[in-house]
């Protein structure tokens, strides 16, 4: 319990270093999973392989989008009445995640699995490519109730007060997953099934230690009768106040999907391990960028229960500069040194040439990418789904979409300079809008803040937030 109070007594600083630490180190050893992979498989499959495995690449998120509609929107719950105090209600949340993470990955793995060689070839696979996908896609499918409930209780621990126990599942997920690839996929030449067989195995073991820690009666928040019956009004906001992180993560594999056709059409199988490449790089500085907001949501949903709102609104400031300053040195590593981030990843000649221009335009525009991922989160953290939903769809289905079927018409000598210049527009466009939107919800908590310390100098003997 006292885990959970901290959160709105303890000094912004330390409180976001304790949970966004573990936050930052987790997404980042998660991020370690593709990355690890893309680096055996691109250096002991090919080129082919890795192009594969970019097209795999959404449909694992599309997996991933129906484990956070459960995962993030139970876990804000259960921070917010944390600070509520309503631990009964806390306790069902748990209960809740497990059930429903179960039911949506049953759906998902049934439905990918009946029809995966369709889905591989509308996401950009062509025959050179969509064995190295269907052979990745199917072992991953078949784990995918573990890797839902692996998110899910993942999330629920950091809200309720244990980042660094988020954290080592994490850790622990990743060097299990280290250690296997290069076994499966170099001693026992199983090439790339290998290296999905790898991160099933590492998420298994990560959720049986997950699940010891919710079997002690002493947590706030643990096993016990009557918390599995999945009650109608938490799933509901769970669903409702997920649903931004679930669409905007559809919407990216969506326009994923979108961008690798369009890859395709225009120079290949090349751009699209090309594009791989370069969203394999983005990715980890994203990944710190989400664990800052990991650290940040629990501090942010739990003082808005408690209406402390200058708390809240100091959190988000702090995270959102963090944030940004992550996201500079990528831009910076892009800018300046694009050719040795390609050879991470592969020793190809032909893929390192074509993939420093691409580079180089797509991290143009990260340097505000880290504010407007905060503010979405911060939309999302209290609870205010309709926000988080617009402005995640904006950047993905209102700006990136058309930009990625239009602009490549404004390069009719080399049209594939249109879809990467595509990326960089509307992120930027998007990172307005977010700022408008902030903006105006920031002057209302002003408003409310103005209010609460007229009314506490009238009434001295009750605490300041």
């Amino acid at each position: 319990m006292n885990q959970a109070t901290e959160l709105g007594t303890e000094p912004i600083r330390k409180l976001l270093l304790k949970y966004a630490l573990p936050g930052i180190i987790a997404m980042t050893a998660s991020s370690l999973y593709n990355i690890v992979d893309s680096i055996f498989i691109g250096h002991g499959c090919g080129s082919l392989a890795l192009s594969g495995l970019t097209i795999a690449k959404p449909f694992m998120d599309i997996c991933a989008a129906f484990g956070s509609l459960v995962g993030v929107g139970s876990s804000t719950i259960l921070a917010i009445k944390l600070g509520e105090k309503d631990y009964e209600t806390a306790n069902k949340v748990l209960g809740n995640v497990i059930v429903l993470n179960i039911i949506l990955s049953s759906i998902v793995m049934a439905v990918g699995l009946i029809w995966l060689d369709p889905i591989l070839y509308s996401f950009g696979a062509s025959d050179a490519t969509v064995t190295y996908a269907r052979e990745y896609m199917q072992i991953i499918l078949w784990g995918n109730i573990l890797t839902h409930i692996y998110f899910g209780v993942n999330s629920i621990l950091r809200s309720m007060g244990h980042p660094k126990s988020s954290m080592f599942a994490t850790i622990v997920a990743v060097c299990v997953n280290i250690v296997l690839d290069p076994i499966f996929i170099f001693a026992l030449d199983m090439g790339v099934r290998g290296a999905a067989l790898a991160t099933v195995i590492s998420q298994a073991v990560a959720v049986v230690w997950q699940m010891s820690i919710f079997f002690n009666p002493d947590e706030i928040v643990h096993f016990h009768r009557g918390i599995w019956r999945l009650q109608k009004d938490i799933t509901f906001r769970s669903i409702s106040i997920g649903a931004a992180p679930f669409l905007m993560n559809l919407a990216h594999c969506f326009v994923v999907i979108i961008i690798n056709n369009e890859l395709k059409r225009f120079g290949g199988d090349m751009a699209i391990a090309t594009y791989g490449v370069i969203n394999r790089l983005v990715f980890v500085f994203a990944m710190i960028t989400m664990g800052l907001n990991q650290g940040m949501q629990p501090i942010v949903g739990y003082n808005y229960g408690a209406k402390q709102y200058k708390r809240m609104l100091r959190t988000f400031r702090l995270t959102a500069i963090c944030a940004t300053l992550v996201m500079v040195v990528v831009f910076l590593l892009g800018e300046c040194i694009p050719e040795l981030m390609t050879k991470v990843f592969t020793h190809d000649p032909q893929l390192i040439d074509a993939t420093i221009l691409p580079m180089r335009i797509i991290c143009s525009s990260l340097i505000v990418i880290g504010f407007q991922m905060v503010t979405v989160n911060m939309f999302t953290s209290i609870g205010m789904a309709g926000k988080s939903i617009f402005l995640s769809l904006t950047r993905q289905v209102l700006y990136l979409i058309p930009l990625t079927l239009l602009l490549p018409m404004a390069f009719p000598q080399n049209p594939i300079l249109g879809v990467w210049w595509s990326i960089p527009i509307s992120d930027t466009i998007a990172a307005l809008t977010a700022a408008i939107m902030l903006w105006i919800e920031i002057r209302r908590f002003h408003r409310m803040i103005a209010e609460q310390d007229a009314y506490l100098a009238t009434t001295p003997s009750l605490p300041a937030n």
